[in-house]
């Protein structure tokens, strides 16, 4: 079932790699969507496909690439939108 989520990811989390790290993962697992930086420092991401892999790709933004330090990801479920046909950095 297909499902869409979008997290704020919030620590240190610009500067560090991360929109790639969450880029390159989503990008494997087939997901769809986009990871943007936010104004406040924190970053922001969309992504759509089925539940599981939305659920193991969120276990991979609160950990982050070794240089970032999640120190919360904010998580809201949403209806499906299936208008991205890539995971893109926005």
């Amino acid at each position: 079932m297909v499902s869409r989520v979008r997290m704020i990811a919030e620590g240190l989390v610009q500067g560090v790699g991360f929109r790639w790290f969450v880029a390159r993962r989503a990008g494997a697992m087939g997901v769809r969507g986009y990871v943007r930086n936010l104004y406040d420092g924190s970053v922001e991401l969309e992504a759509e496909g089925d539940r599981s892999l939305l659920e193991e790709l969120m276990k991979d933004v609160r950990i982050g690439p070794r240089s970032a330090h999640v120190t919360n990801v904010r998580i809201e479920w949403r209806d499906p939108l299936h208008k991205e046909s890539t995971f893109e950095i926005r």
